[in-house]
This record gives C-alpha cells, structure tokens and sequence, in this order.
C-alpha cells in the first residue's frame, strides 16, 4: 500500500477512534484531538486540570478504542522510583536450593501509562520516568529492559492544590510534547454528561486499531513530507520566545528562557501528524500554529514582570502568532 493510500486509511480509523471515545467522552474534542496528534507523533502529555474532569476515563477510554494495555500510577508523597520502574525480589530456586533474584516488572510496563498527580511525589521519583519517556527503557541492577511499543506516558497534575507538590523540573518538563489544559464542558455537554453518567448502562467500546498499526502509523507520520517554509516558520517561532535573540520588546520584558530546539522538533511533529490525521499528506503553517500553545508554554519560562502583568506563557504564545516573523 503506498503512503498516500496509507494516510487516507489513517484518516478513517481516526474517525472511528472519535466515534468510540465518544460513546463515553462528552465534549473535549480538541483534548482528544491532541492527544491523538502526540500519540502517533510518539509524543507524551501533561494534563492540567481540576479535578472531575475526566481526565482518567478519557485516557483510559482511548486505550480501550486503540487496544493497548494501560495502567495508571498514583503518584505520592512515599512513592518509590521502584514502585514505578519494578524491583528485583529474592526467591528460592526450587531444583538447586538456592537464592536468586528475580525482576518484577512495575506499572511503566505497559502501552498507555498515566502517570496521576505527577507532581505530589519528589523529584528522585519523578526522575524515574524520565529514562522511560527518553529511550524507551528501563535500567535497574545494571540491567535494561526495554518497554513494549508504542510507549505513551500521560501525566496529570492539579492546576489549584499546590501544598505538599513537587514542581516538576524543567528538564522532565521538556520531556513532555504536549501541555494539555483542560477546560470545564459547556452547560449543554455538562448537561449530557449528567444525563449518560447516573444511568446503570455502561457503553461498549470497540477497538478500532492495534498496537502494530499504531507502530506503523507512526513511521507513516515521520514519512510525512514538510517544506522548508513551514520548519523555517516553526524555528522562527521558537527561536522569538528567547529573549536574546527576539526583537520583540514584550518577549524581552516578559520572559527569561525561551524554547529550546526540541520545541521546534516538536512543532514540525505535531504538525505532520495533525496534517495525517486530517487526511493530509503535507502540513501547513496553520497545523504548526495549531499545536504551538501545547507544545511551547511549558518551555517558557517567564519572570515577575509577567506574574505581575498577569501574562501567562499561553499568552505570549498567542501574541507570537500574530507576529510576522
């Protein structure tokens, strides 16, 4: 099958996969749209949103409609980076009398992991996920093991309860493609959600695609052709958000490091999978500005000014946008 025709079926599961999740998700079509844009650009999430949101079910409900194993990690306080990886346990060998260890592997070990209140556990845990989101690995005794593909890690963290949190370091930040807020549904959908929720009927989901066609895909999205204007306009963005380099005033006012080059490498990636999703086979500049807010306001870093000016990195990205660059 050529890649054209390849699109075009990628195309139509994608139609199928909303059509399953919507059976139990009301609304966040554009929360779903992104998660899948990062899911076949081999991308992971941060979630941020308040609680009830449906931010569990609606992660859980995609790796039922794709078919892959999911499981779902509460983060901590006493959270150990064993407790995420897996541990090495003592057991006797039964035909020889002896001791011996054995690896039991730990909920990373799975398609989809969602990785809950992320920021409630210190860093040292924190930190064990970020070999698995860079190579796809786990080292443990000097032993790696390689997590099962595709690997997805979602993580949520709640935007209003700050005490007792770990913030997240800027380096497991930039591990992240996406940073995915969520927003409260519209009094229509919150009116269906009611309405579908306190009914004893539970939907039943189909899995439209499996683990091997979500690898292929995602070779298929980095086949993906982009022309040189449009990574020149996605290098051109990241490169404004650095107050050294831009000569924009409010970027210099307002922000104290910008973006670095895996924003960038992020942007043309979103783009293509946004354009293979859509049909496409070759992104625009609009599918770049589409995924920039995501992409770029974790990797922002603003100063007092900007607190005090009540200028969020998400604004700053929209001003960006309006800008010739």
């Amino acid at each position: 099958m050529s890649d054209v025709k390849k699109i075009e079926a990628l195309a139509e599961s994608i139609k199928k996969i909303k059509s399953e999740i919507g059976k139990v998700i009301i609304g966040q079509n554009d929360i779903i749209e992104e998660l899948l844009i990062a899911l076949f650009a081999k991308g992971h999430c941060l979630l941020i949103g308040v609680p009830g949101l449906a931010k569990t079910l609606l992660i859980k409900t995609i790796s039922e409609a794709v078919d892959l194993s999911f499981n779902r990690i509460q983060f901590t306080p006493d959270l150990m980076p064993g407790d995420i990886s897996g541990n090495e346990i003592i057991e006797d060998n039964v035909s020889t009398g002896s001791k011996q260890f054995r690896f039991v592997k730990g909920p990373i070990f799975a398609n989809i992991v969602l990785a809950d209140e992320i920021n409630r556990t210190p860093p040292k845990t924190q930190s064990a996920l970020l070999e698995a989101m860079q190579e796809h690995n786990v080292t443990t005794a000097g032993t790696t093991y390689h997590l099962e593909e595709p690997f997805f890690v979602l993580a949520t963290q709640n935007p209003i309860e700050q005490e007792g949190t770990y913030p997240l370091p800027e380096a497991q930040l930039d591990r992240f493609m996406f940073n995915i807020w969520l927003d409260y549904p519209s009094f229509k959908e919150e009116v269906e959600i009611v309405k579908t929720t306190t009914v004893s009927q539970s939907p039943d989901i189909k899995k439209v695609i499996n683990a091997q066609e979500i690898i292929d895909f995602q070779e298929l999205v980095r086949r993906v052709p982009v022309s040189d204007n449009v990574v020149e306009f996605a290098v051109k963005l990241v490169r404004a958000t650095r107050p050294a380099e831009s000569n924009i005033q409010y970027v210099k006012d307002y922000i104290s490091y910008g973006a670095g080059p895996r924003a960038s490498q992020y942007l043309i990636l979103g783009a293509k999978s946004r354009a293979a999703l859509s049909g496409r086979f070759s992104p625009e500049i609009d599918d770049v500005k589409a995924v920039a807010a995501s992409v770029l306001r974790h990797r922002i870093v603003t100063n007092f000014s900007a607190e005090a000016d009540n200028m969020a990195p998400t604004e700053i990205v929209k001003k960006l946008l309006t800008e010739k660059l």
